[in-house]
């Protein structure tokens, strides 16, 4: 019987960066929330008009780098969850930059300038690239075992 048995007790790394990821987002979503009060952004809105807030472009850099994250999150899981069984350690090393990378880069959109969301924030995706390569390249193993 081929395939995976037992996870590599590395593997426990990956599942601490998991959760890491998953504080992130909590702590980005109340970050909105606080930016939806400051600006005066009630909910249901998704964004705010600039024809209708003078705050409008703040909320919405505030907004856009939690959406933002929150589009990359599945793809981050599936990579970080299936790249990390063969690979436990490289996983969780790019998990670990892709968690930080990703703060920067909420904290970058969150000035208001856009720009500033890519200062160290594009190692986010540098990393997920290398998930990305840990993935197929367990894929591999798993087809060869």
């Amino acid at each position: 019987m081929g395939g995976v048995e037992v996870l590599p007790r590395e593997y426990g790394y990956v599942a601490l960066i998991l959760g890491f990821a998953g504080i992130l987002n909590f702590w980005m979503s109340f970050q909105v929330n606080f930016a939806r009060k400051k600006y005066d952004v009630q909910l249901p809105t998704m964004y705010a008009l600039e024809s209708e807030n003078k705050n409008a472009k703040l909320f919405n850099c505030v907004q856009r780098g939690h959406q933002n994250s929150l589009e990359y999150l599945p793809m981050f899981f599936i990579f970080m969850t299936v790249g990390g069984i063969k690979h436990p350690i490289i996983a969780a090393l790019l998990g670990c930059i892709y968690v930080v990378a990703r703060y920067f880069y909420f904290i970058g959109y969150s000035t208001g300038d856009p720009k500033n969301r890519l200062t160290y924030g594009f190692y986010n995706f540098l990393a997920l690239m290398g998930l990305i390569l840990c993935t197929i390249s367990s894929g591999v193993e798993f087809l060869l075992a």
